[in-house]
Order: C-alpha cells, then sequence, then structure tokens
C-alpha cells in the first residue's frame, strides 16, 4: 500500500474499478467471461493501491479496488481483500478520529468527512457490503447520528452536517459562511439514504431513528414548488437558510442521481422503509413519479451518464419502483425512460468514453435490467446507496 497520489486506474468513478464492475455483471448477466474481468482486474493494481486516509474514499484507492474485487467474489481475490480490509479499517478509524476531534472543537465539518464520494458515508457502504468490522461499521452509524445534531456557528444555529465548504468542496468567497448540501453524491441525503439503509437491515445505533426523522424533517422545510410538481434545491447558501428561501436556484434543477429530485426521494422512500412510515413513503415516490412526467426537468438531461444523465435516472426509478409494489407509477415509467436514455447513449454516431459514472460503463449496467418489479441481474450499484 501507498500514499502516492491517486491514478486513474483506482478510481471507481473513471477508471479500471468501473469498467471492471461492468464485466463483472456481464458474467453475472451470462453475457461475458471472466478473462475480461481479469484483465481490467490487473489494469487496477498495475501501481502500489493508494491507501492515504486522506486521499482515499469510496470511489478512489483502496476502497474502490476492495469493493470490485469483493463483487468479483473470485476465490483468487480473497488474500488480496484481506490485506485491503485491513487498510480500510485503518484508514476509517483514522478518519473517524479526526472527525470527531473536529466536532469537539466545535468547527464545521468538511464536506468529504461524511459525503458518499469521498467520506465516511462511502467507507460505511464498503463495510456493510463486506459485512465485516460490524463494532467499526457501529462506530461510523454513530458519528452520522451525531452529525445531525444542531451546532453553532457565530450567532447562527445550523445542522451538524452544514459545511464551511462551497459545493466544489472547499472554502470560497462565492459561498461565505459555507452551504447545506441536499445531495446523495455529496450532501446530507447520503448520510440519510445510508441510515436507512442499515436501519432497514437490523444495524442501529442509539438515535438512528431520530437522525433520519432528523434530517427528513429539514427536507420536508425545503420541499418547493406544487404539489403536482415539487422540487429541493441542491445546495443552500448561508443568507438562504437564515431568510428560509432560496435566492440561486429558482425551480427545479437536472433529475439527477447526484444531486436532483431523484437521488434526494429515493433517499426519502429508503428513510420511509426504515421507520415504515406509510405517509413518508407516499410522498416520496409521488415526488420522484412527478418529476419523470416533467418534460422541463427532463429537458435537462443532456446526456446519458449515470452521475447526472439518463442513466441515473432509470437506476433510481427502478429501485424505487421495486420498493414501490407492482402497479405504481414508478414501473409503468420505466419503459418509455429507456428508450430515452437509449435515444440518448449515442445522439452523434460516437460512443461516449468508458468509465463508470460519467462513460459508457454505467449506461451499460443500467441497460442489463429491463424488467418491471424484476430482481436485479447485480448488485453493483449499492456504491450509489440506491440497492436498499
Amino acid at each position: 500500500m501507498t500514499g502516492a497520489p491517486l491514478r486513474q486506474e483506482q478510481s471507481l468513478y473513471a477508471g479500471a474499478p468501473g469498467i471492471a464492475l461492468r464485466h463483472i455483471a456481464d458474467v453475472q448477466a451470462g453475457r461475458g467471461g471472466w478473462e475480461a474481468v481479469h484483465a481490467w482486474v490487473t489494469a487496477m493494481v498495475r501501481h502500489p493501491v493508494n491507501a492515504d486516509p486522506d486521499a482515499c474514499g469510496l470511489f478512489e484507492g483502496a476502497p474502490a479496488i476492495a469493493y470490485v474485487l469483493h463483487l468479483a467474489d473470485r476465490p483468487p481475490y480473497a488474500p488480496a481483500l484481506l490485506t485491503l480490509d485491513h487498510h480500510i479499517a485503518a484508514m476509517t478509524r483514522v478518519r473517524l478520529r479526526a472527525a470527531h476531534e473536529r466536532i469537539a472543537r466545535k468547527e464545521l465539518p468538511r464536506l468529504r468527512e461524511y459525503d458518499l464520494i469521498s467520506g465516511l458515508t462511502g467507507l460505511g457502504v464498503h463495510l456493510l457490503t463486506r459485512g465485516g468490522h460490524d463494532a467499526l461499521l457501529l462506530e461510523i452509524l454513530g458519528y452520522l447520528v451525531e452529525l445531525t445534531e444542531p451546532v453553532t456557528a457565530g450567532y447562527d444555529v445550523l445542522p451538524g452536517w452544514w459545511t464551511g465548504d462551497g459545493p466544489d468542496l472547499r472554502p470560497g468567497p462565492r459561498w461565505p459562511g459555507g452551504h447545506g448540501n441536499l445531495g446523495l453524491a455529496h450532501g446530507i441525503c447520503g448520510p440519510l439514504a445510508f441510515l436507512a439503509i442499515t436501519l432497514r437491515r437490523g444495524i442501529a445505533v442509539p438515535g438512528q431513528a431520530g437522525a433520519i426523522r432528523s434530517i427528513c424533517t429539514t427536507l420536508d422545510q425545503w420541499c418547493l414548488g406544487t404539489q403536482g410538481r415539487p422540487w429541493w434545491p441542491e445546495t443552500l447558501s448561508l443568507d438562504e437558510w437564515k431568510a428560509r428561501t432560496p435566492r440561486r436556484q429558482q425551480g427545479p434543477g437536472r433529475p439527477s442521481w447526484c444531486y436532483g429530485t431523484p437521488g434526494i426521494a429515493r433517499a426519502r422512500q429508503l428513510a420511509a422503509l426504515a421507520l415504515d412510515d406509510a405517509s413518508l413513503q407516499r410522498h416520496a415516490e409521488a415526488t420522484l413519479a412527478a418529476c419523470v412526467r416533467d418534460e422541463q426537468q427532463l429537458a435537462q438531461l443532456t446526456d446519458a451518464s449515470l452521475c447526472h444523465g439518463w442513466a441515473g435516472l432509470v437506476r433510481t426509478v427502478q429501485r424505487a419502483a421495486a420498493d414501490a409494489g407492482p402497479g405504481s407509477a414508478l414501473g409503468a415509467s420505466l419503459p418509455g425512460l429507456h428508450a430515452r436514455m437509449r435515444d440518448s447513449f449515442e445522439p452523434s454516431g460516437s460512443p461516449p468514453p468508458p468509465g463508470l459514472m460519467e462513460g459508457a460503463d454505467g449506461v451499460h449496467l443500467t441497460q442489463l435490467d429491463t424488467g418491471v418489479n424484476t430482481p436485479p441481474i447485480s448488485l453493483w450499484d449499492a456504491c450509489l446507496l440506491l440497492d436498499g
């Protein structure tokens, strides 16, 4: 293991791990062989694997490689996985210690302290996926519960997940006082979905249900628009938070997995299922159904990608429709959404670049499952906090 700079081949987001994930799913679907998987696994580990706690997260370095090797579930990879588990556990302990020291200093968190892509939520996903290190997983849940407790910053009382960063993951003059991020990829809906998924699986710490309720209450307060067209702002400045009204965003944004209504609605649906709250579940599903009927929102999707394009919307609706049950409006929308994703995949006749989140491999993975209310072929999307 090394603390050297991260390399593209260790990026689940854009590099070899995401491409390997696509080939693993192909094998599970009966559409490919292990030779292609092994070729990309070899590419992942061509250089020393990075396990620097300050640089790695679920989508980069050792956790990204371990995630792929775990889903491959091949005996030859088991020794490497055990080594990776050791280093990721050590990395997680370092990150938790730093987070608790920051809380003790009464400072606001950096966004990458807790988010899905780079933070402790993503490391929790790794631990949950692996099914080991139960005590460490409970420590992460306890931290996320504490993250929902109010904090005082100057004269302002803010949620504990309010960050001093801007949306670009660092402080900046355009965001004095930091911001509140509601997205699934980098914001509070990542912890919300993770707290809900673990609670549904019987893994819980004191205060977990209350933390889920607290986040949902905040999202209720910031659900804007009309009953037929509800939406959430992607981010909130300190002035907007204090005024209780958004000023930068005047209407629904791009209906994406990463920041938009689909990711937020799925996180709320998972919360409702964890809390056995039928009213919250109906609202979450109705919000997502309204989103996929809204041509003004859909027109903002300009590519087929998983992160912020059609594939992310389709996969989110697939997972939400399965939990909504047979006959739901979400299930009925899937054939049309699949068709629009296919149409957007190669509009210019040239395929998009490889890669999971912004490239062809994420679209390919989404296309493997086309049925309504049928079990998914692969559980590759646990890294997106969609699988429930």
